[in-house]
């Protein structure tokens, strides 16, 4: 019977593969894992400032209507006439009747266009609604 000589066979090898493909599948697994929500905000929309602008809580659920300068109403990405607001929005309140719901209007934008954003909601029955601004500097 041989008997093993532990010398003869020299220290291990640390081998920092397996380490790396560890981490490289974590690393992999916490990015599609991760919520990529963002809020859906229309470029050519320059909001007015307040001075008690505070950071808006975003709900996964949350819709944003966007007021262009030229009163245009942005709804996901799509401009909507009046009318057809009205009609998406409904859709939006018999599933879900609490939506929140912000309303960006652009600060050149005249009130009638925000104020109108604001009835298509109350007649959809939304009524938790919050108006987008910046801090002001």
């Amino acid at each position: 019977m041989r008997v093993r000589d532990d010398d003869a066979l020299g220290e291990p090898e640390f081998s920092m593969a397996p380490l790396i493909d560890v981490v490289f599948q974590m690393l992999i697994f916490f990015l599609v894992a991760t919520s990529w929500a963002t809020r859906e905000q229309e470029l050519d929309v320059e909001l007015p400032a307040a001075q008690s602008a505070s950071p808006a809580k975003s709900a996964p659920d949350e819709l944003v209507i966007d007021v262009r300068r030229d009163g245009a109403f942005v709804l996901r990405g799509r401009v909507l006439p009046k009318d057809e607001l009205e009609r998406e929005l409904a859709t939006v309140a018999r599933a879900n009747p609490r939506t929140p719901v912000t309303i960006r209007g652009d600060r050149l934008v005249h009130h009638e266009a925000v104020v109108a954003a604001m009835d298509a909601c109350g007649i959809a029955g939304l009524a938790n609604l919050a108006v987008g601004t910046l801090d002001q500097p």
